[in-house]
């Protein structure tokens, strides 16, 4: 009886599946179990207008930049700042970012001025996310967003694309025409956009004081 190699290999394909999957779980497991087992042990050294967090990470690094951002506001006399680094990877284009101290009220400005508004406006359609979210994962073509994304036409691809271009987000590719990439330098800027929304609805090392005293209170 003559082998189907074609067949075996497919089983093959889908055992090794199998078993990354099942590591995978487990792994997750095993780390959730590790997190358990360490102790809580943050705290709060309150100074005259700030609240020190210590020990917030089980990485000492974090911890130690973290009392840092906590004191320095406390010397500066602002709202807050905020310290972010990343790196994104797809499809052999990559974007790495570090901005450290980055004062939170220059952040809240952007909501007074309207950019945020504007900004959120642009990108704020589950369409134009998709697209984005194509983009982000490599260069597209109009057709390729019309088959990735499950729209009816082509001309839906330029109607949600075209905000997306006035915001110069994103832009067609230098060296190859008709294909779309996502502006290197604003990689960053979407990737932390979801971070913040990660926040929201993940609290995971996230502490604080939310008890404002007498006198902070606004009549």
């Amino acid at each position: 009886m003559e082998r189907n190699y074609g067949e075996e290999i497919d089983a093959l394909k889908e055992q090794i599946e199998n078993l990354q999957s099942m590591a995978a779980s487990q792994l997750d497991e095993l780390r959730t179990m590790v997190m358990e087992l360490v102790p809580d042990k943050s705290s709060t050294e309150k100074l005259k207008r700030v609240h020190v967090m210590h020990g917030m990470h089980p990485d000492s690094r974090l911890s130690e930049q973290m009392e840092e951002l906590c004191y320095k506001t406390e010397e500066k006399g602002v709202s807050g700042l905020v310290t972010y680094l990343g790196v994104y990877n797809s499809s052999g284009r990559q974007s790495n970012w570090i901005k450290k101290g980055v004062y939170a009220d220059d952040l809240l400005a952007l909501i007074e001025s309207g950019v945020a508004g504007k900004v959120l406006a642009c990108i704020g359609n589950s369409n134009r996310l998709e697209m984005l979210l194509e983009i982000l994962r490599g260069p597209k073509t109009v057709a390729a967003l019309v088959e990735k994304c499950g729209f009816g036409s082509t001309g839906q691809v330029y109607h949600h694309m075209k905000p997306l271009l006035a915001a110069d987000i994103v832009v067609e590719d230098e060296k190859q025409k008709g294909v779309y990439v996502i502006q290197p330098h604003k990689v960053q800027g979407i990737i932390m956009l979801l971070a913040g929304i990660s926040d929201m609805v993940d609290e995971t090392y996230t502490k604080g004081t939310w008890e404002a005293d007498g006198e902070d209170m606004e009549s």
